[in-house]
């Protein structure tokens, strides 16, 4: 399986939902942190929680955060705190969610200001 990966800059991919075994692929290929922009159980019990995919991400040696937010809005502090994310997280950074929706609203919020 390869990565559902869309790059939106030279140091940030985004991705829709992924599984906690797409955490050795991301580090395989060359990501160093991944940023979870999807709340727990927003899609039922099938999928991964935060802490399933952050064990995940840690086994795989890679930072991680949980960032969840709405898929229908972005507070000025979630944008807020996605842009010191990408300026203090090891990069390149891997960001998720349902679709990668959300996290491209994110990034095009937090890198207009």
């Amino acid at each position: 399986m390869s990565l559902p990966i869309q790059p939106l800059s030279p140091e940030l991919c985004v991705a829709p939902q992924l599984a906690p075994a797409a955490m050795q692929q991301a580090a395989e290929a060359g990501f160093r942190s991944v940023i979870n922009n999807r709340p727990d159980h927003e899609g039922g019990p099938d999928q991964p929680t935060s802490a399933e995919m952050e064990a995940a991400a840690r086994a795989a040696g890679l930072d991680y955060v949980h960032l969840p937010v709405s898929p229908s809005v972005q507070t000025p502090e979630q944008i807020a705190r996605f842009a010191e994310l990408l300026q203090t997280l090891p990069k390149p950074v891997l960001a998720f969610c349902r679709s990668g929706g959300r996290c491209t609203r994110l990034f095009q919020a937090a890198t207009r200001a």
